[in-house]
């Protein structure tokens, strides 16, 4: 299975009718994606707690990769992207990453919400506390007030540098960050190549060469 599956995205909000014991829970979110129908609790406080980011629907639309062995997903936030992949790619497993821990206490409520269980969660600054092992996939909705040098290093280099040869990085960024992306790519000679642009975000795409 691919990401050029048939399939839209389609996000419905509404309160949940489950009363949760937890003073920073929200609400839940149900969101349909490729044909399959998802549900995320999220918190006041995590990013996009009102409904499934527009620039996070947008990279599930455009991803477009071979069925990967082994895939991160770097600041998961509640777990809407590595979770619809960990679905996407059964045989895969995942890691979801974050640095705010409530975002790791809600990525893996998530993964069991969605009985998803090839994910797993840490919690990391960047990939620090990743496993070590080269991986086929990673993905990331960057964080656009983190700082230049922090997206330069933490969420470009490092990811190719964790990457196998062969293996492929999707991230997807605001629109603010395209003069940026594209200037790191450049400085490293990177070929990250811009597949979609849509309402304030763009998808990008880096291939690590096969050695």
């Amino acid at each position: 299975m691919t990401g050029s599956d048939a399939g839209s995205c389609v996000a419905t909000r509404h309160l949940s009718l489950v009363t949760m014991n937890d003073v920073y829970f929200k609400k839940r979110l149900d969101y349909y994606c490729r044909g399959q129908s998802f549900a995320f609790d999220v918190a006041h406080t995590l990013f996009s707690s009102h409904q499934i980011d527009e620039g996070t629907d947008l990279f599930l639309r455009t991803i477009d990769v071979p069925a990967p062995r082994s895939i991160i997903d770097m600041g998961c936030g509640c777990g809407v992207i590595g979770i619809v992949l960990a679905r996407m790619f059964p045989a895969a497993q995942v890691t979801a990453l974050d640095r705010d821990l409530l975002a790791v206490r809600y990525t893996r409520q998530n993964a069991a919400l969605n009985h998803t269980a090839n994910l797993t969660v840490i919690g990391s600054v960047g990939l620090e506390s990743a496993p070590d092992e080269p991986v086929d996939l990673i993905v990331a909705n960057i964080p656009a007030k983190i700082g230049d040098d922090a997206i330069e290093r933490e969420f470009i280099l490092e990811p190719l540098e964790r990457l196998r040869p062969g293996g492929d990085y999707w991230l997807v960024v605001v629109s603010g960050l395209n003069h940026l992306i594209p200037s790191i790519g450049v400085r490293h000679q990177l070929k990250l190549k811009q597949i979609k642009k849509r309402a304030g975000y763009s998808v990008y795409h880096l291939h690590k060469p096969e050695l």
